[in-house]
């Protein structure tokens, strides 16, 4: 698709993905001028949430990232700018995070209601891992979550209960049942 969109936009038009993981390098060398790729990695609510996080590759030009900058500052959004790394800062942490409070649940150490809110009381995070997880889907964090553990190591090894959760097709929120119940959402 890239070598497509390479082949229709001009050769001073910025390209740029939305991906929460996926090299930003090895998607740019579908284009025939890698300099003009870069990671626009918005987050979910969009409407909502005021961070963008900007991913540069080795072979994105300055002038690329100050153009993504300035497009984020006038969109109203604060922006990370960030090097191409598996999961880049964001969603390695939050993968991180999430993973860590499954494994919590699992054990029993806490209800999921109870894990989330002592991020958001003891934190001040604005949502809970576990809640988080069911905004993303469920599916989404562990296809991160296996790209992780392929490209970083066992630390990000899925739970088997996210496993077993995505095969069940409780994937929160978009099937109304995760970590929490959506269906009055």
């Amino acid at each position: 698709m890239l070598a497509l969109v390479d082949t229709i936009a001009g050769p001073d038009t910025v390209i740029a993905s939305n991906t929460s993981s996926i090299s930003i390098a090895e998607l740019g060398a579908a284009l025939s001028d890698p300099s003009r790729f870069i990671g626009m990695h918005f987050f979910n609510p969009v409407p909502a949430s005021t961070l963008v996080e900007i991913v540069r590759a080795p072979a994105t030009s300055a002038d690329v990232v100050e153009r993504v900058r300035t497009w984020v500052s006038l969109l109203g959004k604060n922006e990370v700018l960030v090097n191409d790394s598996p999961g880049f800062a964001t969603s390695r942490l939050g993968v991180c995070l999430g993973l860590e409070a499954i494994r919590m649940l699992e054990e029993g150490v806490a209800d999921a209601e109870s894990i989330d809110r002592a991020m958001e009381l003891g934190y001040k995070h604005p949502m809970g891992p576990l809640r988080s997880t069911d905004l993303v889907g469920l599916d989404v964090r562990l296809a991160i979550a296996e790209h992780l553990a392929s490209t970083l190591g066992d630390r990000f090894t899925p739970p088997q209960l996210l496993r077993e959760m995505v095969a069940r097709g409780d994937i929160g929120r978009k099937s109304g049942r995760g970590f929490h119940d959506w269906t009055n959402a």
